[in-house]
């Protein structure tokens, strides 16, 4: 019984090939796409405004140096709330479950961030491994504990999405296996346990959508230490 409950994190395959690659190409399906008609539906404005708002939130901190990954990060955010909010479905498979997935996002636009800033102002990128007014016994020390921060920054943000959702998951099946079990026994414990789940399942929603807003914040953030 302990191990069905990790079954749902595993990778659903089909006649021996994975199906996590359609997994994550069908969330760009549910987005309409904008048309040339003064007038559009509830969803599509609903839709932009969300975009619009978040892509303000989001750059206005920066320089116009870094107005330019809007649409990249705008995108991202977009990508993973759609994957989180779908893998809250019944038998559904959730990608962003796999810290695989997770980390192969968050290390190349960790590294872009710092590829740009060593390549545009390297003296400004360095000078962030050596706090200003450090005393001189402490500078090697200093130096060593910021670079192994720097390097632990993807590795942060794999895994606070992946452990998240898989906890929330775990928390989902497990409340919804006692609910299942403590109804022909204690049918009132029952009923408090799947009213206990879904208020877990609303807070899982929310979850879902902030992991996705939290892991775009903090690669702006990044990106606004090196432009």
């Amino acid at each position: 019984m302990a191990l069905n409950f990790f079954d749902q994190f595993m990778s659903p395959t089909l006649m021996g090939l994975p199906l996590i690659g359609l997994a994550m190409t069908l969330p760009w399906i549910l987005f309409t796409s904008p048309t040339p008609r003064w007038l559009t539906n509830r969803f599509l404005t609903l839709q932009g405004w969300f975009i619009n708002r978040f892509t303000q939130q989001l750059f206005q901190p920066l320089n116009p140096g870094g107005h330019k990954w809007a649409l990249l990060f705008t995108s991202l955010m977009m990508f993973l709330f759609s994957l989180n909010m779908l893998g809250l479905l019944p038998y559904t498979f959730t990608p962003t479950t796999q810290l695989s997935l997770n980390m192969g996002l968050a290390v190349p636009f960790w590294l872009a961030t710092v590829i740009i800033g060593m390549r545009n102002q390297p003296t400004i990128a360095l000078g962030h491994l050596l706090p200003e007014g450090t005393p001189t016994p402490l500078i090697p020390v200093l130096i060593i504990i910021e670079t192994i921060s720097l390097f632990i920054r993807p590795i942060a943000l794999g895994v606070r999405l992946t452990a998240n959702l898989t906890a929330g998951h775990l928390l989902i099946q497990l409340i919804a296996t006692a609910a299942f079990v403590l109804l022909p026994l204690m049918p009132s414990v029952a009923i408090l346990t799947a009213l206990l789940l879904f208020l877990l399942t609303l807070l899982e929603v929310a979850v879902a959508m902030i992991q996705a807003y939290v892991f775009v914040l903090l690669l702006s953030l990044y990106l606004q230490e090196n432009v």
